[in-house]
């Protein structure tokens, strides 16, 4: 694990995907100060002020792996376990695909782009500030009493991450995905849920397939998998 630190820059992602087309090896991460050029799912503009944390590191695909889109799970996990050790009391939630949420308000975000046999993994956390948004509501870790600097924080998640990376690979996509719904909202969670192509659906949450991909049962008794959508929880 090397973790490499820069005072600004437009994107981490965007910097290893560089880093990853030049041979940088897995278990290297790029955390920036200030990022300029955050990227959200879907193209969203990701707000980074200094003070929260904006990294990336990046996974080398074998041919032995799960599909690449289960490491979403694994991101989420990690992360979820890294922000338990600064607020251990506090009662914090994944949403799919890879939100973290605090009495519903979002605290992180996660993003998954690929880049030939690499996936570079980008996660921003609310440390210190958090953005005002027009459709859902934000929190940080301070809100809540925790004072935590990027570094620190980064050392855990890093830690984490390559820990359950080791257990995607070594037990398999099953073991992850019981620990993601231990850590979710329950089963029968109402969401809303809208799709790229500017659909919705209204259900209730039925778990994850083997693929990590979110399961809606219908009002008329159906179920319908979902691999790519806003969701909200009703």
């Amino acid at each position: 694990m090397t973790i490499r630190t820069v005072a600004e820059t437009g994107s981490t992602n965007a910097d290893l995907m560089l880093l990853a087309r030049s041979g940088a090896g897995e278990g290297l991460w790029l955390r920036a100060e200030r990022q300029t050029a955050g990227r959200g799912r879907q193209g969203r503009v990701w707000t980074a002020p200094p003070g929260n944390l904006s990294a990336s590191t990046l996974v080398r695909l074998r041919g032995s792996d799960a599909p690449a889109a289960t490491l979403a799970l694994v991101a989420a996990v990690a992360l979820h376990e890294a922000v338990r050790v600064f607020l251990p009391d506090v009662a914090v939630r994944l949403k799919w695909p890879n939100d973290l949420l605090i009495d519903g308000a979002k605290l992180s975000g996660i993003l998954l782009e690929r880049c030939e046999d690499a996936v570079i993994i980008g996660v921003g956390v609310n440390l210190a500030h958090h953005p005002d948004l027009s459709d859902r509501a934000t929190t940080c870790l301070a809100d809540h009493g925790a004072k935590v600097q990027p570094d620190a924080f980064l050392e855990v998640l890093a830690d984490g991450m390559a820990r359950w990376l080791a257990r995607w690979r070594g037990e398999g996509v099953a073991a992850i995905r019981s620990v993601w719904l231990a850590a979710a909202h329950p089963l029968g969670t109402a969401l809303d849920v809208r799709l790229p192509d500017g659909s919705a659906y209204v259900g209730l949450f039925d778990g994850l397939d083997g693929d990590g991909a979110l399961i809606l049962r219908l009002a008329a008794g159906g179920r319908h998998v979902i691999h790519a959508a806003d969701i909200f929880l009703i």
